[in-house]
């Protein structure tokens, strides 16, 4: 069985060599060592990732499981799986406790390289350079298998992980059960972005299909017959969530469909509720009847995948886009413009945005779906809106970060006790170079400092971009950004002079009217 020390030994020396080529030579050496009941946890470690996803470890509950590292490495790699997984089970009264407790049985039995693998896996920096696509061409390296055919098997499946171990044992041959077929949900396409409209349709050769971006809940539909299957775009089955949406579907004019589209809560005079008030719908423990009353959802889809006549994936968006008018009756499709003129095209992005909605979707005519992917067929053309923050304090970076200050508290002025009141944390949209400057400029104003965490004078002022504002517990305000990243800082601009939290207030309200 492998240790995880040989994991996070290759995963280590993928962090320090720079070329691509010896980076896959790495990580395809990796996976060919391992036991087939260890490849999907090992992909998705190498990747990153933990299986179970978040596992409520802050850095609290990091420190107070500090462990002192053993000399030599025992812990198998299934070992962590299940103490992973036990630690996810770990709810209610006590959760915490227990969750520290199993966490601090694991580091003890692990070497100090062990340790740092786990800690950077467990808070989302273990960025060695292993990114799906690298990880996708390792493997198919590994297994002996062309990139493409492993990617799109992937992308049907659901991710990587579901098809690495028929791969590895079968070759390419093992690859051919994993196709698009109903019931199992695909990976969705993703979006690259664009500057404005002009940009988008010129990248896109001058005429494309435009669609509002709506700031809903990204769903995938599957209907066969009279059965439905809602999922969302994590591939979570959320069906008796949603009746609406399984309503819509029994208007639909064909009896098999994948569907590719937005749940998202309008208010009566059509404008969007914030994007967490849609996610209401969606929580674990749900009166399904009583939210419906209260918030209802509207369904607008703009892709289909699969139809009567079989799977549409390779065909252009422009012929999806008339099937999926020929099943659906107009008012459950997203409004669309296919045209090359630019002032139509702005006309129908400022009609989105006077609406409410994020902006625009611009999708080349013949672009196939490239599910799990972030195609160039498509782009996303949205308003950004931006603040000038106070860095607060900043915490340690991992991996290619290491020894540098990186996720930075970004803190709006409070006039009422002239402090500054956090809205939450970000590390991304940093450069290496900006990294090293805002790490020798906050060190020289540090105020104190634990493992993880330096604070410092609030002086620095950094103009932050940000996709809207929601409701959060978590900080002192009720407050926090969504989709928060560095723009740059602004040096020309002192701490009294950054954005105000009555500012930030006054966003987040203008959203709910």
């Amino acid at each position: 069985m492998t240790l995880l020390a040989e994991l996070a030994l290759a995963s280590g020396r993928v962090a320090e060599t720079p070329g691509r080529l010896a980076k896959l030579r790495i990580l395809a050496d990796c996976l060919r060592a391992l036991a087939p009941e260890e490849v999907e946890t090992a992909i998705a470690y190498l990747s990153g990732e933990v299986p179970q996803g978040k596992l409520s470890l802050g850095h609290a509950a990091l420190q107070a499981a500090a462990r002192a590292p053993l000399p030599t490495p025992e812990l198998k790699l299934l070992e962590v799986d299940a103490a992973f997984r036990a630690i996810k089970a770990a709810k209610g009264k006590g959760a915490a406790a227990a969750r520290s407790a199993l966490l601090g049985g694991l580091l003890a039995r692990a070497t100090a390289a062990e340790q740092d693998f786990l800690v950077r896996l467990i808070v989302g920096e273990l960025r060695q350079g292993a990114l799906e696509g690298v990880m996708l061409e390792a493997l198919a390296a590994a297994a002996e298998v062309p990139a493409q055919d492993l990617r799109r098997a992937a992308a049907f499946a659901g991710g990587l992980a579901p098809v690495a171990r028929a791969a590895l044992s079968g070759g390419a041959a093992a690859l051919a059960p994993f196709a698009i077929r109903l019931m199992q949900p695909l990976l969705p396409m993703l979006a690259q972005p664009a500057e404005s409209v002009a940009d988008a349709l010129g990248a896109l050769g001058g005429r494309a299909l435009l669609e509002w971006k709506l700031d809903g809940a990204r769903v995938q539909v599957h209907k066969a017959g009279d059965a439905v299957r809602v999922y969302t775009r994590s591939l979570n089955d959320v069906t008796a969530a949603v009746p609406e949406i399984l309503d819509v579907m029994k208007t639909a004019k064909a009896d098999s469909l994948i569907l590719d589209g937005e749940a998202i809560a309008l208010r009566p005079d059509g404008r969007p509720h914030p994007f967490q008030v849609t996610m209401r719908r969606f929580g674990r423990k749900l009166d399904v009847d009583a939210s419906r009353r209260e918030l209802p959802l509207s369904v607008l889809f703009f892709d289909c995948l699969l139809h009567d006549a079989g799977p549409l994936v390779d065909r252009g968006a422009g012929e999806r886009h008339d099937i999926l008018r020929e099943v659906l009756k107009e008012n459950s499709c997203a409004p669309s413009l296919v045209t090359g003129e630019l002032e139509k095209a702005e006309a129908f992005y400022a009609e989105a945005l006077a609406l409410g909605h994020e902006g625009v979707m611009a999708k080349a005519l013949d672009a196939p779906y490239s599910a799990g992917r972030r195609g160039a067929g498509w782009l996303k053309v949205k308003r950004a809106r931006t603040l000038d923050l106070v860095v607060l304090a900043a915490e340690w970076g991992h991996g290619r970060r290491r020894g540098r200050l990186s996720n930075l508290h970004l803190g709006a002025r409070d006039p009422a006790s002239g402090g500054f009141v956090m809205l939450g944390k970000t590390f991304k949209g940093l450069t290496d170079r900006l990294l090293e400057w805002q790490t020798r400029e906050l060190l020289a104003r540090e105020t104190a400092r634990d493992e993880w965490t330096v604070r410092v004078r609030p002086e620095l002022v950094v103009e932050i971009a940000f996709n809207d504002i929601q409701e959060s517990p978590q900080y002192p305000g009720g407050l926090a950004l969504r989709f928060a990243r560095v723009k740059g800082y602004r040096p020309d601009k002192r701490p009294e002079e950054a954005d105000t939290i009555d500012a930030v207030r006054a966003i987040y309200q203008e959203s709910l009217s």
